[in-house]
């Protein structure tokens, strides 16, 4: 069975030069060490976007990775829509437990990628600097916190990049 990795991060992040590097490394390091050949992707964030875009020029390196996006809408896409949806992706999921979710579908599609992930990375910062010095504490009230303590609870090998 090929093993899998997730990238969940908050929407806004530090990027640099230096970021994008030692990510990228974290990223070949999976794919030659721990033999990870899906990537598993949500949508909605910087960090995400980054990771996209070094797994996609990666795949030139390395021909046998996928990307793979874990979506929460179209539950019944048509073969029209699924072309869609798969434009630069190898596969694209719909999650059981995202339908009828409402405004927890992000959540619910966050604890799928986790629970079928074999390692998860992740931006997560406690302290979100949200403009004019003030701070967002997110151990309770961001996606990103959600996901990262879902992952200790069901004990998987984090990676966190912030």
């Amino acid at each position: 069975m090929n093993k899998s990795a997730c990238f969940i991060g908050h929407r806004k992040i530090n990027l640099s030069p230096d970021f994008q590097k030692k990510l990228k490394n974290i990223i070949v390091k999976l794919i030659e060490k721990e033999k990870i050949e899906n990537f598993l992707f949500g949508s909605k964030s910087e960090f995400n976007d980054i990771c996209y875009d070094i797994v996609s020029d990666l795949m030139k390196q390395y021909p046998q990775i996928k990307r793979i996006h874990y979506r929460t809408n179209y539950p019944n896409a048509d073969e029209y829509t699924k072309k869609y949806l798969l434009q630069g992706y190898e596969e694209s999921i719909f999650p059981q437990s995202v339908f009828g979710a409402g405004r927890a579908s992000y959540i619910k599609r966050n604890q799928e990628m986790i629970i079928n992930s074999d390692i998860c990375v992740f931006y997560y910062n406690k302290k979100v600097f949200l403009g004019d010095r003030k701070h967002l504490n997110t151990q309770h009230h961001s996606g990103t916190a959600l996901a990262y303590n879902y992952a200790v609870k069901y004990h998987k090998k984090i990676i966190n990049t912030a």
